[in-house]
């Protein structure tokens, strides 16, 4: 099978694609992939990380603002939006796939729109509760739409055919257990553990708000807590310190800047504070695991504040929207959620439901229906 993947911009995008693209080899070694990306995109290194190919286009987004800055910069992206197609057309007949598959982001609406015009068969996938522009218009075009929460189905305004797949789960994930991950992470089982992130980046409200609920902890020592703070807040520790937080006392705190080990971290944990991506909720579902949802308001059509509230209508999560956001809020949400252990199993148990751990064998079962078909 010859297979071309697009999708780029955030990882949120690009993880998916490759976990697709590396489910397929596994089941099918001799098939052959090809990714198309942007020039300027993330997915440049992670798809090269992951060992495969990938191509170039240029693509921008559109910019909502009316300065003459962002007219210029649209103006641009009108020419990139036809020059892309273009170009992508090109290297779709020298590939010459047998299924193209889309996973969101600007890259992906005009390759997929390029395969679809040249006649191959093509399927996108959606990552979130709300659906993205590019997939909303690429719908009506491709053989199937694959949803990760069904939430989203309503929300497309073509008809289409869709079928509810899940987002692909890191086999890790899957595979680590809350005895082993606990014994590797040199936990003794006394306290509850709070496991709390807010991206490689690191979120700013975040982190000054669990600040507070660190700085109460070293103190009264009631949760054993996990944080990272991600690459753009390396002030935290600075902060803590000016909180009279001594983390070398301290031995019921981990804070860190990353998390290299998320499988036994989720694993080990009673309670996940951490933004709305849809890769995060699909993993925190995975492991049944109650979250304080603070979903970032930054993003394409405010989707993470649909992906919190699928979980918070399941009774799987807490959402605390980041303009309400503080310690003091967040203390409390943490404490309301933890005092009560039936409550807490009640959580786990409705976030469990919500789990879809068989995403790479139901996006590859559809892929091969797509293909026996005229």
């Amino acid at each position: 099978m010859k297979v071309l993947l697009a999708g780029g911009g955030t990882a949120g995008h690009i993880n998916p694609a490759i976990a697709i693209a590396g489910y397929i080899k596994a089941m099918e070694p001799d098939s052959e992939f090809l990714f198309i990306g942007n020039r300027d995109g993330m997915e440049q290194r992670l798809v090269k990380q992951a060992g495969f190919p990938i191509k170039s286009v240029v693509i921008s987004g559109f910019y909502r603002g009316f300065k003459p800055s962002d007219i210029v910069h649209n103006i641009k992206t009108v020419y990139y939006s036809f020059a892309s197609r273009g170009a992508a057309k090109k290297i779709i007949r020298e590939f010459d796939p047998d299924i193209c598959i889309g996973t969101g982001g600007y890259v992906s609406g005009p390759v997929i729109m390029a395969a679809c015009d040249l006649g191959y068969k093509a399927v996108v996938h959606e990552q979130n509760a709300y659906p993205g522009v590019t997939n909303k218009m690429l719908a009506s075009r491709v053989s199937r739409v694959m949803l990760a929460n069904a939430d989203a189905q309503p929300r497309f305004t073509d008809k289409a055919k869709f079928v509810l797949t899940g987002n692909p789960i890191r086999p890790a994930i899957l595979a680590s257990k809350h005895p082993d991950a606990v014994k590797r992470l040199g936990l003794d089982g006394s306290k509850p553990v709070i496991l709390s992130f807010g991206g490689s980046l690191g979120a700013d409200c975040i982190n000054r708000s669990v600040a507070e609920l660190l700085a109460r902890s070293a103190k009264d020592k009631r949760y054993y807590h996990i944080h990272a703070y991600g690459q753009n807040a390396k002030w935290m520790p600075d902060l803590l310190k000016e909180k009279g937080v001594d983390l070398d006392k301290c031995d019921n705190l981990d804070v860190r800047q990353y998390i290299d080990n998320m499988e036994d971290c989720l694993a080990a944990c009673d309670l996940v504070i951490a933004r709305a991506g849809a890769i995060t909720l699909s993993e925190i579902q995975a492991k049944g695991r109650p979250a304080v949802l603070i979903p970032s308001p930054f993003v394409a059509e405010n989707h993470q504040y649909h992906n919190a509230m699928s979980m918070v209508r399941q009774k799987a999560a807490m959402c605390i929207e980041e303009k309400d956001l503080t310690g003091e809020k967040l203390i409390e949400t943490v404490d309301s959620m933890m005092a009560d252990p039936s409550v807490l199993a009640e959580y786990r148990r409705n976030a469990q439901s919500m789990a879809i751990t068989d995403a790479n064998e139901r996006i590859y079962k559809t892929v091969k229906e797509v293909l026996k078909e005229g």
